[in-house]
């Protein structure tokens, strides 16, 4: 692996600046159920996350059970931001199969991202329309209740 891949292996799976992981680097070792406890998701999402390869590198013990690391944790942090956009999961596993693919796919996954973004920001635009009405909405009825009452 060379720097520029360790490099971009390591930020490209954090959602933003890493948080402190349970355990240290080299004794990051997780059962299933212990990231369902600090992910928040089910271990049928995890399982299906790693069929469709989304999370296809997840290790295995010797038993065959599934071991993840903090680098996993990285991952499924981002991934849940991703979820949080609405990206779609195809356009997810699409930036999962770039990734693999190494750094020529840099421009590829920019261009991806920012598609996201845009629709965030217009998702946003729409949202804060949304709250200006609500906010005329309460401040009418603020002022026709206090009219009533005689304030």
């Amino acid at each position: 692996m060379t720097v520029m891949e360790s490099i971009s292996a390591r930020t490209d799976t954090c959602a933003s600046a890493p948080k402190a992981h349970p355990r240290p680097e080299g004794q990051d070792r997780y059962t299933i159920s212990e990231v369902v406890a600090h992910s928040g998701l089910t271990a049928h999402t995890l399982r299906w996350y790693e069929r469709i390869g989304l999370m296809p590198h997840v290790d295995r013990s010797h038993t065959g059970q599934r071991r993840f690391s903090n680098r996993d944790l990285d991952w499924l942090a981002f991934v849940g931001k991703l979820r949080l956009t609405g990206m779609p999961v195809a356009d997810m596993v699409r930036y999962a199969e770039l990734l693999r693919e190494g750094d020529q796919t840099f421009a590829e996954r920019q261009e991806l991202l920012e598609a996201t973004r845009r629709d965030v920001k217009t998702r946003i635009a729409e949202l804060q329309g949304t709250l200006a009405v609500l906010d005329f909405k309460i401040d009418f009825y603020g002022g026709a209740r206090a009219a009533s009452e005689g304030v």
